[in-house]
């Protein structure tokens, strides 16, 4: 299976997602620890941004999974900076 260079489907990273609606800040447990943050549009309709580390793209989509099993319409997905596994 094709991957970009120095990415894979185990690699760490930094993502933001955005999502359309309101998300209350106590789920952040419940969705890997991620910071969340509601922000209104121009129109006044909620968008919540979850930015956090996960440890593999198997968590990221738990996460995504969730969202949309709650009912949130997903805006974005961006990726911030991928780090490779240290091994000892």
């Amino acid at each position: 299976m094709p991957t970009l260079k120095g990415l894979t489907f185990d690699t760490p990273a930094v993502y933001r997602i955005r999502v359309q609606g309101f998300l209350d800040k106590s789920w952040s447990d419940r969705m890997n620890g991620v910071e969340i943050r509601v922000r209104n549009r121009p129109d006044g309709a909620p968008v919540t941004v979850l930015t956090g580390r996960f440890i593999d793209q198997t968590a990221l989509a738990g996460v995504l999974n969730t969202l949309y099993d709650m009912g949130f319409p997903l805006l974005k997905v961006e990726r911030f900076e991928a780090q490779p596994l240290r091994t000892a």
